[in-house]
This record gives structure tokens, sequence and C-alpha cells, in this order.
């Protein structure tokens, strides 16, 4: 599948704003967040990608372990190889909950390494690549966790253990683009832009359906990777706010 973006003022929604390009192009090398090593003039969709998905023993990165790394590689809207996966031995018991969801537990990875010993191999696949994941905060916050529990470098090529890289997130401009759609999980997501997981909560599969998805999402994307991360930013803030604001409410009405 291969994506194509014209150069023009269009953007996310389709209007045309005269002569907007150019300055997006120029605004976009200053945005803060950026994978170190990329421009924000980068035309990201024809840029290395990696999608990282995770599965974990639960949601709290600093008590939580990952059981399963899933790791895709896209360059030029083109899915570069097969998806790879790892089981990995967290050290502590897999939740039944965990185990509901993935399918994994205790026993499949009981012989598997630890994250210490992948991470030289994972951190080929993360070299000089922009990172994606689908609610990328959640992944990020695993990654950087298990790298400071066991004290790995962070080296400078890789941007996804860079604490001050913003991914690219599907999530957020699923949920810009389908306001009104009833969830935003990834399965549901894909279901509606036709893409599907033949095994969802498994990493490997995750990742694969998380990067068709952004790219099936590119004709309503911005073009330059500076500016896809700027608005990015601004749709997460604001979408952040509005669930803060729907808990509020839901709170007060039970008061």
């Amino acid at each position: 599948m291969r994506a194509s973006i014209q150069v023009c003022g269009c953007f996310p929604t389709g209007q045309y704003y005269p002569g907007i390009a150019d300055r997006i192009a120029n605004a976009a090398k200053e945005v803060e967040g950026l994978a170190p090593g990329f421009d924000g003039k980068t035309n990201w969709v024809e840029a290395p990608l990696v999608v990282i998905d995770f599965e974990t023993t639960g949601r709290d990165p600093t008590q939580d372990r990952i059981i399963e790394i899933g790791i895709a590689l896209f360059e030029g809207a083109t899915l570069c190889e097969a998806p790879r996966a790892w089981l990995v031995n967290p050290g502590i018991p897999i939740s039944p909950e965990s185990t509901k969801i993935t399918g994994i537990d205790d026993s499949m990875v009981r012989d598997a390494p630890n994250f210490a010993q992948l991470f030289p191999e994972i951190v080929h696949f993360l070299r000089k690549r922009i990172p994606v994941a689908y609610n990328y905060t959640f992944d990020r916050s695993f990654l950087l966790a298990e790298t400071s529990r066991w004290k790995l470098p962070a080296e400078a090529d890789v941007p996804a253990l860079d604490p001050r890289c913003v991914w690219i997130d599907p999530l957020v401009w699923a949920r810009m683009l389908q306001p009104e759609a009833p969830n935003h999980q990834l399965s549901e997501v894909c279901n509606r832009f036709g893409i599907s997981i033949q095994k969802a909560h498994r990493a490997n599969h995750d990742a694969e359906a998380t990067g068709r998805l952004l790219l099936a999402m590119t004709r309503d994307l911005p073009q330059y990777y500076g500016e896809l991360i700027r608005l990015q930013k601004r749709y997460a803030s604001a979408q952040d706010l509005a669930a803060l604001q729907r808990l509020d409410a839901k709170r007060k009405g039970q008061t």
C-alpha cells in the first residue's frame, strides 16, 4: 500500500489555505518533540518508521513488566518485512486479567529471555527510525521504565529511547477524525478502516495493524513530520482535557 500526499495547504480537513504550505514547512523545523536525527520538513510517510507494541502484566510501568514485544518496520508507506515478536520473562507473575486479554501465561515466558537480554536485539530495530505506537504514552512509559530498571544505555541514534521524543500516535488522529465513534480501541478503529488484525492483543499483530492504520489515515494528516507532531500534541491536549471534563461531570452527577 502506497500513500499519496500532495504538498498544499490542505490539512487535516481538506480545506485550502492559500500560501500556508511554505509557512508550515518553515515552522515545522522548530517543533519540539521530533525524533533526533529527523528534520521537521521530513515527509514522514517516506521516512523509516518503527511501530512498537508491548503486552504487559498490567498498566503501571513502575510495578508491571513487559511480557511481549512487537515491532513492525515501515518505510515509503510499505511494510519492510514480516513483523517480529519476542516473549519476555517479566520476573513476576502474569495476572489472570493479563492472560485473559493476551493469552500469554507464566508457562509461556518461563524460559524466555528477560528484557535486558533482549535489549541489544531490540535496539537494532529501533535505531534511526521514527517511533510509532497506538496510545504511545503507554508503550513509551514501559520502554523507559524497563531501560531504567535494568540501567540500560540510551543511545543517541535511538529516538524511541529519548524521553523528549513524541512518538507518532494513530490513536490521537483516530479520535480527531472519528469524534462520534462509540470507542477508539485499536481493533474497532481498524475495523472501521477495513484493516484486519489476525490476533488482537498479540504484539506483532497489533504493531502491524497500527502501522497500516496510520497509513490509511495519511490523506487526512499533514505531510511534514514537524507539523504532524505539532498538531498531534495540540489535539492530544484537547482530548485529555475533554476526558477530564467528562470524568468530572460524571462524578458530579453521582453526588
